[in-house]
């Protein structure tokens, strides 16, 4: 089916600044069932527990790289008992890590920079798990990294993943909200997290690229910080990095 890019444009502007359920609904209206959260973190899980309350037919997926912390997959096991749903969870390619491991190490991106090991872990895995969707929705925030996310719109044609062949609208409901207000909704309403963020991890990633931040630090210095600080991004939201370059 094709997307109608002005119409995607207008619905942006309309739901810019209209609260995330609104933008949720829209998604859940227009392309349920064929439509996924892209979930991870605590964005993703507020995601999820505004789906959950309006109700309609969505799906749930989240990427294993293989080198999660602990606390990650205790937190996955818990969003999906606390709201009875199924998380759909994709790994990579075991040759495609394994040949990386076996030419590389377990740590090249500390020399190489993470895009290669974040292309074989994370990004061939959501092509996957994007393949069958008419849309997705993710939990970007405009402040949530420097230089890479400032303009975000809540609803966009993919610039990515999409394609003439297989158009994928990508919605971003939490595109105006700060981080206090992801974690005032945390909070009122007694959404589950993971029990790293009590650490003073505030984006978390894989284990070996995810440290914990200094009251001060931007959320975003606690991923890959050996590397450049404005342009932080797995690949997972690359027309991020294009349109900010």
């Amino acid at each position: 089916m094709s997307v109608d890019a002005t119409r995607i444009r207008t619905q942006a502007r309309e739901l810019a600044d209209k609260h995330p359920r609104d933008t949720i609904a829209v998604a859940l209206r227009d392309y349920g069932p064929d439509v996924a959260i892209s979930f991870s973190g605590a964005e993703d899980v507020v995601l999820v527990d505004m789906a959950c309350q309006i109700g309609g037919r969505f799906r749930v997926f989240s990427l294993d790289t293989g080198r999660l912390h602990p606390e990650t997959y205790q937190f996955l096991d818990k969003v999906r008992e606390h709201y009875k749903i199924s998380v759909e969870v994709f790994f990579p390619q075991p040759e495609a890590v394994e040949k990386l491991v076996r030419e590389k190490g377990l740590f090249s991106f500390y020399r190489d920079g993470h895009k290669e090991c974040c292309g074989v872990r994370k990004v061939e895995p959501l092509v996957r798990a994007l393949k069958p969707l008419r849309a997705w929705v993710t939990g970007q925030r405009r402040d949530q990294s420097p230089g890479t996310r400032t303009e975000v719109p809540v609803i966009q044609t993919d610039p990515t993943f999409g394609s003439d062949e297989r158009p994928l609208v990508k919605f971003n409901p939490l595109a105006n909200w700060t981080s206090k207000d992801v974690w005032a909704y945390i909070r009122e309403n007694d959404v589950p997290y993971n029990a790293l963020h009590e650490r003073g991890f505030f984006s978390i990633g894989c284990e070996p690229c995810t440290r914990p931040v200094n009251p001060g630090q931007h959320e975003r210095e606690g991923r890959w910080w050996w590397e450049e600080e404005t342009l932080k991004e797995c690949g997972l939201h690359a027309g991020n990095v294009k349109k900010a370059s």
